[in-house]
This record gives structure tokens, C-alpha cells and sequence, in this order.
């Protein structure tokens, strides 16, 4: 299967300082290709975990009796460490976003290059999917969506114009749905429009902002003293739910100090924000928009 290489490889492994004998998570194995990097540098008694909700993941699975595949959503990733006798880890990589094989496979309603069933679903048992959303939500949830996920400034007009065109026909796939919105979509523009629109649905057939915001907030009880969070990011909602959580261990609001004036925020930066090469742009598009931050928790 056609998974993509694996974005800022070198970087976010160094990132997660590995121990030898440290026990590490994966919450993004997909092709498996920063679980193999983690791996080379384990020992014999180093342990590592891989989280993957999409069945097609299981397909990659390493024959290496350090690795376990965990087939679950990493929301859920304390809960399923606690089944294998985890309680705490040396180290945790997240590269967010979607595969290149999820983008390639039509069927999988990911991508707008090519007409497949409106779906967007990165586990397939999921019951919403995409055409759900765009046929059954009212005109201002959907407006709501296009405005948080999509950031998109004429979310109402797009979602006026969703609910009136598929009172005359059902709307089931990618091009449906482009055609439907054609009027929105100049040709300077239409790119970056459209990939907006595919972006804000996939959010929430996927609950994407809040998996990663129950992941982060699990993150200070994970983690060991000198524990490491290596964070891939692909747009800004994501980054800055990251960047803002690292900072303050809060996603909104202030943090709140003590009389002395000190606050306690879990966690801490690792050096600086780290982006892509342009030699691994020209490599690999897809690593174009992605940012790396680090974190350890606060000593």
C-alpha cells in the first residue's frame, strides 16, 4: 500500500531521546515508518507501541517481538497502555493528519483529486461519515464547521448553498460536492478552497481537534520524569492546540497563578520549533506545511 515517507523522520525520533531499554508509543503508525526508525534504535529490552484506528494500518504490522500493535484511536491511549501493563513511558511521536495512502485511495472520500463516496472516515466503523455530515446537518452547524475547521469567511453562503442543492439531490460524492460549490471556487483559488471545505468536514467526521486535545491532556500522567512529546503537525488549528498546550497545559482561558505568582503548567518546551528542509519539501510535498514541537514535562 501506498503509504507516504515519513515526514521530518530523523528529527522527531532524535526528539524522543531513546533510551535503550525505554518504552515507547507510536500513536500514528500508519505505514510504520518512524516505528521502524524508533525500533533500529531500541535494544533488546526496549519496548515499543503502535496506535492506528484504520484497518488498513494492520497491513504493515512489524515482525519484531518489541513491537504491539494497537488497533485504537489514541484518544484512547492511556486505557490501552493500562491493558498491556503500561502505567508511564519514556516517549511519545504524533505525526497528525491524513496518510498519502488515505489521500490515494478514491474510495476513501479523503481527497479532491479524485470522485469517491463522500466517507472521510479514518476508522472505518465509525457511523458518521462524511455524507452524513453534508446531507443531514442543519445550515448552521454546517456554517459552524466551515467557519472553526475550515476557517472559511463565507462559511454561511457554503452552507446555504449545501442545504439547497441537496434538497434537490442527495449529495454522495467528492465531485458532488465540488460541482455543488463550483461558485466558490475561482480559479486562483479553487485549490486551497476546496482543500478547505474537504478539511473542515474531515475534522468533524473524525472529532480530530478533540481526539488531540484528550491525547495532549493525558500527556503529564503519561509521561516518565524526562519523558518525551514529539508532535508533527500539518495546519494551524492543530499546532496551535500543541504549541498552546505545551505552553500552559490549557487550550483556552489563562493560566491561573498562586499568590506567589508562580503557575503550574505540566510541561515545558524542547528547543525550538522545527519545519522541514527545503531539500524535504522538494522530496516530499507533503512535509510542506508540517511544524514539529517538542515537549518534556516541567521539572
Amino acid at each position: 500500500m501506498n503509504y507516504h515517507n515519513p515526514v521530518l523522520l530523523q528529527e522527531s525520533v532524535d526528539a524522543l531521546a531513546i533510551k535503550e531499554d525505554g518504552v515507547y508509543v507510536d500513536v500514528t503508525f500508519g505505514g510504520g515508518g518512524h516505528s521502524r526508525e524508533i525500533l533500529k534504535r531500541l535494544g533488546a529490552n526496549g519496548k515499543l507501541f503502535g496506535f492506528d484506528q484504520d484497518p488498513d494500518a494492520l497491513g504493515n504490522v512489524i515482525d519484531d517481538e518489541r513491537f504491539v500493535l494497537i488497533p485504537e484511536n489514541f484518544r484512547y491511549i492511556s486505557r490501552f497502555l493500562r491493558f498491556n501493563g503500561v502505567r508511564k513511558v519514556d516517549g511519545v511521536l504524533a505525526d497528525l493528519g491524513v496518510s498519502s495512502h488515505q489521500f490515494d485511495e478514491a474510495e476513501r472520500g479523503f481527497s479532491t483529486r479524485f470522485d469517491g463516496d463522500l466517507d472521510m472516515r479514518m476508522n472505518q466503523k465509525s457511523k458518521t461519515s462524511a455524507k452524513e455530515i453534508v446531507n443531514s446537518y442543519s445550515e448552521e452547524k454546517l456554517a459552524e464547521i466551515l467557519f472553526l475547521y475550515g476557517e472559511l469567511r463565507n462559511s454561511r453562503n457554503i452552507a446555504k448553498t449545501i442545504v439547497e442543492k441537496r434538497q434537490e439531490e442527495k449529495i454522495d460524492t467528492s465531485f458532488q460536492l465540488r460541482k455543488v460549490l463550483q461558485k466558490y471556487l475561482p480559479k486562483a483559488k479553487e485549490h486551497k478552497i476546496i482543500a478547505q471545505i474537504f478539511q473542515a468536514i474531515r475534522i468533524e467526521v473524525n472529532e480530530e481537534l478533540d481526539v488531540l486535545k484528550e491525547f495532549l491532556e493525558q500527556m503529564p500522567n503519561l509521561l516518565k520524569e524526562d519523558g518525551r512529546l514529539s508532535v508533527i503537525s500539518y495546519h494551524s488549528l492543530e499546532d496551535r492546540l500543541v504549541k498552546r498546550f505545551i505552553r500552559t497545559g490549557l487550550f483556552k482561558g489563562e493560566l491561573e497563578k498562586d499568590v506567589f505568582g508562580r503557575s503550574n503548567e505540566p510541561m515545558q518546551k524542547v528547543g525550538k520549533l522545527i519545519v522541514p528542509t527545503a531539500q524535504e519539501i522538494k522530496l516530499n510535498n507533503r512535509a510542506r506545511s508540517a511544524k514539529l514541537r517538542i515537549a518534556t514535562l516541567r521539572k
